[in-house]
């Protein structure tokens, strides 16, 4: 396993860092604007504005990264990720904050594209499910760290700020000395999602699957906690039983992937979060112990899937087409998380089980998906296969 992982260690650092600054400038940017006095319907479209931004940065990215390469690229955004989070801390207004929010989206997108990309080209079939699980402890870990540096400053000092800029600007350092070289630019850049279906429908569909979840996930979670009663600090502990599930069980079901089919890998995962949620729905836990166990399960099955759905998709890209498949991922990624806290919100009015039911639905729909998808991937091959064989094939022996 440290055989697989070595190649892409720096890598993995670099995303440690930019996760750090993200995890911290999530958190701290709400905060900071609810000091101000700014409504939340104010700090909700400003969240929404960084993730149109992020969804146009997913198009455009590459052709970018087409021009100057993967390295230029992680500095340029991060450099512009840095520069935003400093002006947050000088120009302390609404339509200030909206751009800075804006820029910081649009470089993101760009480097997590490189990232995605380089990763799916430094790693194989028979390892890309355990360096896509490593990737995604690795931002698991800097979210956390990032959240927790949160209590070292005043929000309303410019200290914090300058800590989320630190760490962005060192996600810069371990790419830069990396030994191997960077992979060469795509010769295409077209981001083609009806090609990205055809591709790896699983794939496809669990990204966009997984983003409705956890974008619902990511803001109803603590709305639910209050419904039931739970205090401040125990919805806090019901999100880090979620995250901390997700962080034992990336390794295990990645390494698992490399070995079986990953789509088998994925219809457990979604298989278990249903059962989780089940329980969530009809029997609606008060036991601390067994609401706390049910998160664990439910992260422990949620966060693995997009990194599963990722490395999927990328064991059927040709060659050349890694930054292309990442992006088109990283769109039907954010696509589904602007869609899901929406409905989610909107099924509030009918009750905590609506939602819950909800989330039911939609893991119904990517085990729905694992289980049909196969055949349909099969005709498909064999279809290929057979327009192959009829372009190549020489007629004029009697046995070709």
């Amino acid at each position: 396993m440290f055989a697989q992982l070595r190649p892409v260690s720096s890598l993995l650092v670099s995303s440690l860092f930019l996760f750090i600054g993200g995890g911290l400038t999530g958190i701290l940017l709400p905060l900071r604007a609810g000091l101000e006095g700014w409504s939340p319907l104010t700090i909700g479209l400003m969240g929404s504005f960084y993730a149109a931004a992020f969804l146009a940065g997913c198009f455009l990215m590459p052709k970018l990264i087409r021009r100057i390469g993967h390295i230029r690229v992680i500095a340029v955004t991060a450099t512009l990720i840095s520069m935003s989070v400093l002006a947050h801390s000088v120009f302390v207004n609404i339509p200030a904050w909206f751009l800075f929010r804006g820029i910081a989206g649009f470089a993101l997108a760009g480097a997590y594209t490189v990232l995605e990309s380089w990763f799916n080209e430094e790693a194989t079939n028979e390892s890309r499910g355990t360096v896509f699980s490593a990737y995604m402890l690795s931002n698991s870990i800097g979210l956390m760290m990032g959240q927790f540096l949160l209590v070292t400053a005043d929000p309303a000092l410019t200290t914090l700020f300058i800590f989320s800029a630190i760490a962005y600007g060192a996600a810069v350092l371990p790419i830069s000395v990396m030994v191997s070289s960077s992979p060469q630019p795509p010769t295409e850049t077209k981001i083609d999602l009806k090609k990205l279906f055809n591709t790896s429908p699983v794939a496809t569909v669990g990204a966009f699957i997984t983003g409705i979840t956890f974008g619902a996930w990511n803001i109803h979670t603590p709305v639910y906690g209050s419904l039931i009663g739970l205090s401040d600090a125990a919805i806090a502990s019901l999100l880090m039983a979620t995250m901390l599930g997700g962080m034992i069980f990336q390794f295990p079901l990645g390494r698992i992937s490399d070995k079986i089919d990953r789509r088998y890998v994925m219809l457990f995962a979604t298989c278990a979060g249903l059962t989780a949620s089940i329980f969530f729905t009809f029997l609606e836990p008060r036991s601390t112990v067994v609401l706390f166990g049910l998160m664990f399960v439910f992260g422990a099955v949620l966060l693995p899937l997009y990194s599963l759905a990722v490395a999927h998709a990328n064991d059927h890209a040709a060659e050349g087409e890694f930054v292309e498949t990442s992006s088109g991922l990283l769109i039907v990624y954010a696509v589904g998380t602007m869609v899901g806290p929406f409905v989610a919100g909107f099924l509030d009015g009918y009750g905590r089980q609506s939602r819950l039911v909800y989330y039911n639905d939609h893991r119904l729909c990517v085990s729905g998906a694992v289980h049909r998808i196969p055949n349909y991937a099969d005709r498909c091959s064999a279809k290929r296969t057979a327009q192959q064989f009829c372009l190549h094939a020489d007629w004029s022996k009697p046995n070709a």
